[in-house]
């Protein structure tokens, strides 16, 4: 019996999809499980799989449209035909226009100098008129395709000398856009800075980074020091570790770390689960396959689903200095920055270090600009004397 394609549950508070594009065509035989087409969310692409085989007898919704959890966007039917047998089904649909099918004779009358007309019209009047108007029509337009598709193509003004494309926003882009304007006017952002010095840190990693990977097979990065850092100092100040739901305060006593990851759609925040309970090399690892799944746009939703507090790293784009915005229903977000040399006072002596600027942002319904200053100090504090942070490396 057919068996619907219906777009599948795509995961917390997603209700809607665009169809990127079919892998089958219609007519086409596919086995169970084979993949039909993708499907993109607000947060992730998802591939839909065929429940059975049979033939894709029906495309309800191409590529390119919207489409809702539970529609059905097309059928499988079963095919009962041997393998060999199943191109017959395609043949009525075009023996179903009679007059058109005999189109291999004006190849047999190629090989003749010129047929008469008289001939012609006696074995097939409407393939002549096929031969003999259609050339004679073709060579007038030759000289004019480019003008027939000028209007299609984005060409610039004579007079001005400007471009414009025009280019449909991704569902995904699109989401985020609406997000990052929803956060803006949700919350009473503010944001605080302070300068880590990374000196520590830089020895360090400089010290054990290949004794770190040949044991774990995974490099010390910059994330695993702040990630740890985060931790510890979310364990001190709870409520940057909290949501708002309505009038209460939910406060969270797990710590589920985002880091934000760039991909050619935006950025996204795969999550690290149970931060507080993982190693460095454990964050390390959770770090680079997240990445990985990211750019490669196979991230589950299960990777990107909740999170109380995330970490985000302009510095590798070249950034000095930002103002990151809030992840709802997330209150607060740490940005990290660029490593740069500067001047610093040491010991009453002017010292070179290789200086981060930090910035914490925060809802101020939530955070006081005490709590807010404190706790940025606090993962100052962690980073520049990371010896506690090592004890499990």
């Amino acid at each position: 019996m057919p068996q619907p394609i219906v777009v599948p549950d795509l995961g917390e508070s997603i209700t809607e999809a665009t169809i990127i594009r079919w892998l089958k065509n219609q007519g086409e035989r596919v086995q169970a499980g084979e993949v039909l087409l993708e499907l993109e969310t607000e947060k992730v692409n998802l591939e839909v799989g065929a429940d059975k085989s049979g033939v894709l007898a029906r495309i309800d919704r191409a590529a390119g449209q919207d489409v809702k959890v539970g529609e059905t966007i097309g059928m499988i039917e079963e095919s009962e035909a041997k393998p060999a047998e199943e191109a017959k089904p395609e043949a009525p649909k075009e023996e179903a226009k009679p007059e058109p099918k005999p189109e291999p004779k004006p190849e047999a009358k190629e090989e003749k100098p010129a047929p008469s007309s008289e001939q012609t019209f006696k074995k097939e009047p409407r393939d002549t008129i096929r031969e003999y108007v259609v050339p004679q029509a073709v060579p007038a337009p030759q000289p004019k395709p480019a003008e027939a598709q000028r209007p299609e193509t984005p060409t610039p003004s004579a007079a001005e000398g400007r471009r414009e494309e025009r280019v449909r926003m991704s569902r995904r882009r699109k989401t985020i856009a609406e997000r990052l304007v929803q956060a803006q006017h949700m919350a009473a952002m503010l944001t605080t800075f302070n300068e880590i010095d990374m000196s520590a840190v830089a020895r360090i990693r400089a010290r054990h980074k290949q004794a770190f990977e040949e044991k774990y097979g995974v490099k010390l990065g910059l994330t695993s020091f702040f990630v740890k850092a985060a931790v510890a100092a979310l364990l001190e100040f709870p409520a940057v570790n909290a949501e708002m739901d309505r009038d209460d305060i939910v406060y969270k006593y797990y710590y589920d770390i985002g880091v934000a990851v760039d991909t050619p759609e935006g950025l996204v925040v795969p999550v690290i689960r149970d931060a507080d309970r993982k190693s460095f090399a454990e964050i390390e690892k959770a770090v680079r396959d997240l990445a990985e799944k990211a750019r490669m746009g196979k991230l589950a939703i299960d990777d990107l689903r909740g999170g109380t507090f995330t970490i985000t790293n302009g510095g590798v784009y070249g950034s000095l200095l930002s103002t990151p915005i809030l992840n709802l229903p997330q209150v607060a977000i740490l940005g990290l920055h660029r490593i740069q040399d500067r001047p610093v006072v040491i010991n009453n002596e002017i010292q070179i270090r290789p200086m981060m600027y930090v910035a914490l942002s925060y809802d101020h319904r939530m955070i006081d600009g005490r709590t807010a200053v404190q706790f940025l100090i606090r993962i100052k504090e962690l980073v520049e004397t990371p010896e506690r942070l090592l004890v499990e490396m």
